[in-house]
């Protein structure tokens, strides 16, 4: 899976939050001051190509949709990311979390919580 640039991120989220759109839904998520209604035309044409997007025809017009879930090009992302930042090492990620001094008691308590769930889940498939 190819990785997005901004522009086209930008426009799988409001095609991921719309579901189906047509050119004129997506050009109105955008705020003010919004592109030109040409450019944003060309990155989904773009996306189309890339395979991200596809798209039904109602004579001229056509209405899109996604062809990726915002979960899987998330996924896929951030295994990217962990790839690049952190050697692959998804232990060295969460160092960099627990090192992060704007995290608070509460959200290391989720995270924990998370963690503990998923072990004792994998520990259940194991017996």
């Amino acid at each position: 899976m190819k990785e997005l640039t901004k522009a086209e991120e930008q426009i799988m989220k409001y095609l991921w939050k719309l579901e189906k759109a047509f050119l004129k839904d997506i050009y109105e998520e955008f705020p003010e001051p919004r592109p030109a209604y040409t450019t944003i035309s060309t990155v989904i044409r773009t996306l189309v190509k890339k395979k991200f997007i596809g798209y039904k025809t109602y004579g001229k017009i056509h209405e899109y949709y996604p062809l990726v879930s915002k979960e899987g090009y998330f996924k896929r992302h951030f295994k990217e990311v962990i790839k690049n930042f952190f050697n692959g090492s998804v232990t060295k990620f969460a160092s960099f979390f627990t090192n992060d001094e704007e995290l608070n008691i509460s959200e290391l308590e989720k995270m924990k919580n998370l963690i503990e769930e998923k072990i004792s889940k994998l520990k259940e498939e194991d017996e």
